[in-house]
């Protein structure tokens, strides 16, 4: 327990040192607790804390935890690559907001659903700022028309965008990521698309989250730097499809 509070203290005055350092407000940057492979107990740890934000990578393991962290009052988050045979358990263990939409077909299949159910979700647009085939998100060239096509989807409530960013260990090398969601925020502002807000940026991660705050991040995703280290490598995480025995 000590470690997740120390853990999630030095966390919270990096980001707020960044926020200064960059002339932003602290209370505009939110840190998501990506809380993949992480028990249900330790999870609960950091929201007793007062975190209330919390994100998934895989539906089972979204379905595993569920029920022990109904006892504390949080929000959760999708930011794992999502497959259209997942929607329905997305939807039925509360997901507020899919950070990871990346084509129009998900898209589809996403409000088809949410219009039988009589609902309504968030979304962010995962951009493959970083131009890697093994990265998920639609290519940037392509983000405004996708931007376009799920706006006309009503039941879609689009907050903004997400990306990944290049896997690097020297933060300077994703600043261009980075900054390229910016630039592709800000022309889709200049766009002023009915039914688009664009207040949210989520990206950077422990390793980096200075220069993302400084290109203009409001969501830091940190999981490794709060709960420790993990069994699998980052392919596992981010693509539902993976199992542990692939």
């Amino acid at each position: 327990m000590e470690n997740i509070i120390q853990n999630i203290c030095v966390i919270k005055d990096r980001i707020h040192k960044a926020c200064i350092k960059s002339g932003r407000c602290p209370h505009d940057v939110k840190l998501l607790l990506a809380t993949k492979t992480v028990p249900a107990e330790r999870i609960l740890m950091a929201l007793r804390t007062g975190e209330t934000l919390i994100a998934e990578n895989k539906v089972q393991e979204l379905k595993e935890k569920y029920d022990t962290l109904t006892a504390v009052p949080h929000i959760n988050h999708f930011i794992g690559h999502l497959q259209s045979n997942k929607i329905k358990e997305v939807l039925k263990y509360e997901v507020s907001c899919l950070q990871s939409l990346d084509r129009l077909e998900l898209a589809e299949k996403l409000h088809q659903r949410l219009l039988f159910e009589g609902k309504t979700m968030e979304v962010l647009i995962q951009v493959n700022t970083s131009n890697e085939d093994s990265k998920f998100g639609v290519h940037p060239d392509d983000a405004i028309t996708l931007v376009r096509e799920v706006a006309k989807l009503g039941t879609l409530k689009i907050k903004g965008l997400m990306t990944i960013g290049l896997l690097s260990a020297d933060p300077e090398h994703v600043k261009p990521c980075f900054r390229l969601l910016k630039s592709i925020q800000q022309r889709l502002i200049d766009l002023d698309i009915p039914e688009v807000e664009m207040e949210e940026l989520s990206m950077g991660m422990s390793g980096d989250l200075e220069i993302a705050i400084e290109e203009g991040a409001t969501i830091i995703r940190v999981g490794t730097a709060i709960f420790g280290e993990r069994m699998y490598p980052d392919s596992y995480y981010w693509d539902e499809s993976i199992t542990v025995n692939a």
